[in-house]
């Protein structure tokens, strides 16, 4: 039963997700991805609200977990996960740590995405 609860959470994140990209795209112009920063910076938010409720405080029950923190935001967005073990880090001491996982995804994701992208288009 978990594993489908994880699920249904999980699509019910990619919809969002999609709903709240288009809505905000198709009002906004330009290049900057204003829908997916929405979607990130949005899903940072729930995830610390969530994690703060579900796992610190227990104000939820922790069978809410699964299906709300890693089918939802998981499916919603994978950027509120990474804010979070970065916030953890630095909440920690491990300020370093933190930086380099923040600066190092970054960079990485777009070398990795580049290289992605390379292959595709030299496989196609």
């Amino acid at each position: 039963m978990p594993i489908l609860l994880i699920a249904l959470g999980g699509a019910a994140g990619a919809v969002a997700r999609y709903a709240m990209d288009v809505t905000i795209a198709t009002r906004l112009d330009g290049a900057f991805p204003w829908g997916t920063f929405a979607v990130n910076l949005t899903g940072s938010f729930a995830l610390g609200l969530l994690f703060a409720l579900v796992v610190e405080r227990e104000v939820l029950p922790a069978a809410t977990r699964g299906p709300l923190l890693i089918g939802f935001l998981g499916a919603f967005t994978t950027f509120s996960t990474l804010m979070l073990e970065s916030w953890r880090l630095w909440e920690d001491g491990a300020v370093m740590l933190a930086l380099g996982n923040l600066v190092g995804s970054m960079v990485l994701g777009v070398v990795a995405l580049v290289a992605g992208l390379a292959l595709g288009r030299a496989l196609a």
